[in-house]
């Protein structure tokens, strides 16, 4: 897969067949939608071209709202390759874009830059300027653009948007699991390990402090986790703890910490992604170190229960 982000400087793409979308997540929704466009560009000797957008074009039309992105950008071309994509054009989402009309979003932006042999598009896709383009605009453009409208299976488009919504649900409750299925693998978030109080060490559980590459990503609920953590090209397993350190610190900011389980060596700088596999339990205070400690022992036997593992 090829990945385009000068739109000016594009190859001319073969029969192109063009979906438009952010599709945050590539979830199971939205896999069953790319499998169908690339399943149409088979149909017509054809290129499959996946639009998506940097940034989210809600960061810049309601930049006061939290976005709560499922996949970083990075992340999302991965996936979407694996999709079997066989070209993403990202698209730079400026107010000179956002202020296009409707009519002008199709005839200078996919007609005049795309050339496509088809559109692949759901129901409820909305663009332009105050989104008053729909899929009726894109019909009445169809002949004279040169293009044929395929409408992607409403129930398609009603589970993928179904399913990102329960998706983040499940991720700011701590359900995991649930989040896992949904997706089709486990939730994961990569960062840089920073330097945190070192107090880990201190009591036999050293921990990585994880700073979120985007900090748009949704951050897990609150509590302990067991995970997988991929570190140097080695998979290592161990656990997690999202929050405020509370029997030790008092502060107001959010740490994320991850105890590799084998791995005790200084990191620091080093790019780390996690993969959370369960949550254990919710954030306690502790009465004393002890009590702090031989909770961490049970929650590393029961991570070590759950992965089948042992050091």
């Amino acid at each position: 897969m090829a990945v385009f982000f000068d739109i000016q400087r594009l190859p001319d793409f073969k029969n192109a067949v063009l979906t438009i979308g952010t599709f945050d997540g590539v979830h199971q929704g939205h896999k069953a939608i790319l499998q169908e466009v690339v399943n149409h560009a088979r149909q017509v000797n054809g290129e499959s071209v996946l639009l998506t957008f940097e940034p989210h074009p809600r960061k810049l039309l309601f930049p006061d709202q939290p976005l709560g992105i499922i996949t970083p950008l990075r992340q999302k071309l991965q996936l979407i390759t694996e999709s079997g994509i066989e070209h993403v054009v990202v698209v730079p989402f400026t107010k000179e874009f956002a202020s296009l009309s409707a009519q002008e979003y199709v005839e200078r932006f996919l007609v005049g830059i795309f050339h496509p042999k088809s559109i692949v598009i759901g129901y409820d896709h909305r663009f332009g300027h105050d989104r008053k383009g729909d899929l009726k605009l894109l019909e009445a453009c169809e002949q004279q653009g040169g293009y044929e409208l395929m409408e992607i299976p409403a129930q398609l488009i009603d589970d993928a948007a179904v399913s990102s919504t329960k998706i983040r649900h499940a991720i700011t409750e701590g359900r995991m699991e649930d989040a896992s299925h949904m997706l089709g693998r486990n939730y994961s978030l990569t960062g840089t390990v920073i330097h945190g109080s070192k107090l880990g060490r201190t009591i036999g559980y050293p921990t990585a402090n994880l700073k979120p590459e985007d900090p748009e990503q949704i951050i897990p609920a609150l509590g302990i986790y067991a995970i997988h953590s991929m570190y140097n090209g080695t998979m290592y397993n161990g656990m997690m703890s999202i929050g405020y350190n509370p029997t030790v610190t008092d502060t107001k900011d959010i740490k994320i910490e991850a105890n590799l389980f084998g791995l005790d060596e200084e990191i620091y700088g080093a790019a780390m992604e996690i993969f959370f596999l369960k949550k254990l339990r919710d954030e306690q205070k502790f009465d004393s170190i002890e009590a702090l400690k031989q909770q961490l022992y049970k929650d590393k036997e029961e991570t070590l229960k759950l992965l089948n593992s042992s050091y």
